[in-house]
C-alpha cells in the first residue's frame, strides 16, 4: 500500500490569488469538504487546531499540527502525530502544498506522506475514505478561487 497521497489541481488563477484562499483559514467551513475548520498561526513552529472527518478509530478527527514550512505563494508544510508519551514514532503525516505557475495560472499540488509503525494497520482505510475527500478539496480550492469573491487579506 502507498504510504502517501498525493495530487495536483490547475487553477485559473494566479499563485498569489490561490495561496489567499489556501491561508484564509476562516473561510475553510464554506467550501472544503474535507479540512471543515482550521485556527491558528500560519507561522513555522505555529501549532494549528484543525477538523477533519473520521477515518478510523485511531486517526483523531482534531490533528494539532506543527507548521513546518511557510515560503508565502509558494509552499506550506505541516505536521501531525499521534505520539504518545513514551511511544514515539506511532503514526506521522506531513502535509506539503506546493503551488507553482502553470499555463498563465497555477498548478496546486497536495501531498500527505505517512510514516510510524501504525502506517501498514491504518493507510488501507485512509486511502479508501481520505483519497475521495481529499481530491474533492483540491477541486474545491480550484472552484473557490477561480469563481469566488476576493478572500479576506491575510
Amino acid at each position: 500500500m502507498p504510504d502517501e497521497l498525493r495530487t495536483f489541481v490547475d487553477i485559473d488563477a494566479t499563485a498569489e490569488r490561490v495561496w489567499r484562499v489556501l491561508t484564509d483559514l476562516p473561510a475553510y467551513a464554506e467550501w472544503n469538504p474535507f479540512i471543515t475548520r482550521v485556527e491558528g498561526p500560519l507561522v513555522v513552529g505555529g501549532r494549528l487546531s484543525v477538523s477533519v472527518p473520521p477515518v478510523n478509530a485511531f486517526v483523531q478527527p482534531k490533528p494539532r499540527p506543527t507548521v513546518l514550512e511557510v515560503v508565502p505563494y509558494r509552499r506550506l508544510r505541516v505536521r501531525s502525530s499521534l505520539d504518545r508519551p513514551g511511544l514515539r514514532g506511532l503514526f506521522e503525516v506531513d502535509v506539503t502544498i506546493t503551488i507553482t505557475d502553470h499555463d498563465g495560472g497555477a498548478r496546486l499540488w497536495w501531498q500527505d506522506e505517512f510514516r510510524g509503525i501504525l502506517v501498514p494497520l491504518l493507510i488501507a482505510s485512509m486511502n479508501h475514505r481520505r483519497l475521495p475527500a481529499f481530491n474533492a478539496m483540491t477541486v474545491a480550492l480550484k472552484e473557490r478561487a477561480e469563481s469566488s469573491p476576493e478572500p479576506r487579506p491575510e
